[in-house]
């Protein structure tokens, strides 16, 4: 019991994907895909930046802002490191779905939740660590026309993408509920302390949502690839140790100590889910194994980064 309540939500997300894809009866990814045809992963999307920008303690932030060397390094890490590490190993001979799900996960920036959790945990600056994600999700919508479509025609797949809509579709759902929720903190507060559980519980459970929306539009496309999962997992592995290992050199050759070089280390390794699979639903809805490339990436990142975790803490 002790190990379902610490890992509760990867747990549920198992379950959710073991119900999505084993379903004989085919009611329960049938009513997964009428959500997502009918604007469910764009609502729940919206909710889950608002709810974002509700949790976000501003004050903390602002004493962040003082950090700019480590802001900086960490913003090099998740916008010009992650995506030139993708590209290297699109080089691989790797199946198509499998690169396109590598290069989403590239070039979106740092999760919202689990690497602040992470920071603090691991004994570094939470503050440092809201800054570097609120800098980061709002940056990507200038930062994503141009990556995306360069890594992709880098790695030899000619892709058109409209910048614009992209840039519009991420201010509708990133930019704007995120900046709403910080708005009406302080209005909502005591709304949101009477909820019987924390909105950081009930955002962990929209990716539920969100994953079993996404699995079930591409549930045909993703049975036809199970050998190629043990691959992703490797993949996904050696794609993030060689993001930790430059992480932990940067740090080490500039000099930053304990206490700061958490929030650049976990900051700008990880990656957010949650716009991951927007782009993977929005762009490449045909190429269902990218969509499992992102969630077995966030299975194998929130794992690795939970045994640094531990060893930072002893050492």
């Amino acid at each position: 019991m002790k190990v379902i309540r610490k890992y509760w939500f990867l747990v549920g997300l198992g379950i959710i994907i073991m119900l999505t894809m084993m379903d004989p009866s085919g009611v329960f990814p049938g009513l997964g895909e009428w959500l997502k045809n009918h604007r469910g992963a764009d609502s729940v999307i919206f909710i889950m930046f608002l709810f974002s920008g509700f949790s976000l303690n501003l004050s903390q932030v602002r004493d962040g802002i003082l950090d700019y060397k480590g802001t900086l390094l960490a913003l090099a890490l998740i916008f010009i490191v992650s995506p030139i590490v993708a590209w290297f190993f699109s080089f691989l001979p790797l199946p198509l779905e499998i690169a396109v799900g590598l290069i989403l996960v590239a070039v979106v920036p740092s999760t919202l939740t689990s690497g602040v959790v992470m920071t603090g945990s691991a004994g570094g600056n939470m503050a440092h660590a809201l800054l570097i994600t609120i800098i980061a999700n709002s940056i990507v919508v200038f930062t994503l026309p141009l990556t995306l479509p360069l890594l992709m025609n880098l790695s030899g797949e000619a892709v058109t993408i409209d910048g614009a809509a992209i840039m519009m579709k991420m201010a509708q759902l990133v930019l704007f509920p995120l900046f709403l929720g910080m708005t009406l903190q302080k209005p909502s507060r005591r709304l949101i302390e009477r909820l019987p559980v924390s909105l950081s519980v009930i955002s962990q459970c929209l990716i539920w949502c969100l994953i079993w929306m996404a699995l079930s539009g591409s549930r045909g496309a993703i049975m036809e690839n199970i050998p190629h999962v043990g691959i992703v997992i490797l993949l996904s592995v050696a794609f993030h140790g060689v993001i930790l290992l430059i992480a932990f050199s940067l740090v080490k050759v500039l000099g930053i100590r304990r206490g700061k070089m958490e929030s650049i280390i976990f900051m700008g390794g990880q990656k957010t889910l949650t716009l991951a699979i927007l782009l993977q639903v929005t762009l490449f809805p045909q190429l269902g194994m990218a969509l499992a490339v992102c969630v077995i990436y966030h299975f194998v990142h929130l794992t690795m980064d939970g045994y640094l975790v531990g060893y930072l803490q002893e050492n």
